[in-house]
């Protein structure tokens, strides 16, 4: 793969199709050559740990994910978070190729602090994903519906000559000959997924194949500037496109690496 690293960074794990990074993507980012990523997808936290709760198993069990899912108190939240959102879009701008394009998932929780700043950072909104999960947790408050969406804004630089890629072909044709729409229906995260590690927001397979196959080329280097553990990263090299991914948890790092080494070990060469 094509060194777009400006520096001697030491990978935390590294083969000819994948580099992962344990480090701040607000360090790593602005050391990243300008123009060099053809797509990026971003999980950023949600900061959904506020000390409630969820069901994850049949289970009652605590909505806490750890501190990188926290930011702020009460009277500053809003506002830290808007600008913990701006700074890594920012970051992601100037290192994604004129006619790449981004995608970022999100919640109620961050997702329109998330699409106010894609627009301040001068990026023009594509489509606006709505993925309904089959199989969500119950609401065990009872007061609200239930939970069952997220968004996934995909985006392009808001210039005139920006052309961003989409595989509409494939598309259609994955769609059994229709248009695809803008409502993806599925399960969350099979277990099959997890048996080499688990993290708290894991995405299943399936998403980041459409993603992946209908914006990107064979050969295209994507990039996930909150990796985790490394969903991303494993279909990225599945479909014969690079992958660049970042991570401040070892922990999910090692997952992410024990991934790639398992799907590395599935396929033949590029």
């Amino acid at each position: 793969m094509e060194k777009v690293l400006s520096g001697k960074e030491k990978y935390f794990f590294e083969n000819t199709f994948a580099q992962l990074i344990l480090d701040d993507s607000f360090i790593i980012l602005p050391k990243i050559k300008k123009q060099s990523i053809d797509m990026i997808f971003a999980d950023p936290p949600y900061f959904l740990s506020n000390g409630g709760i969820t069901c994850n198993g049949g289970k009652m069990v605590s909505v806490n994910k750890g501190n990188w899912d926290k930011i702020g108190d009460s009277a500053t939240e809003v506002s830290e978070k808007h600008k913990f959102n701006r700074k890594w879009i920012k970051l992601c701008k100037r290192i994604l190729k004129p006619n790449g394009s981004i995608w970022i998932s999100g919640t109620m929780h961050n997702i329109y602090s998330i699409g106010m700043a894609l627009e301040q950072e001068g990026f023009k909104i594509i489509n606006n994903i709505t993925w309904q999960k089959t199989n969500p947790p119950p609401n065990l408050s009872c007061r609200c519906f239930t939970h069952s969406t997220e968004t996934i804004l995909w985006a392009q630089k808001a210039e005139k000559k920006a052309r961003h890629f989409f595989n509409y072909e494939l598309m259609k044709e994955q769609n059994a000959g229709k248009q695809m729409k803008d409502v993806w229906t599925g399960s969350l995260t099979k277990p099959s997924e997890k048996k080499l590690g688990k993290h708290p927001t894991q995405k299943p397979e399936y998403l980041l194949e459409r993603i992946i196959q209908s914006s990107t080329k064979p050969g295209d280097i994507v990039l996930d500037p909150f990796c985790g553990s490394g969903t991303t990263g494993v279909v990225a090299n599945r479909f014969k496109r690079y992958f660049i991914g970042i991570d401040t948890e070892e922990e999910y790092l090692n997952i992410s690496k024990a991934r790639l080494e398992m799907e590395e070990n599935d396929r033949t060469q590029f």
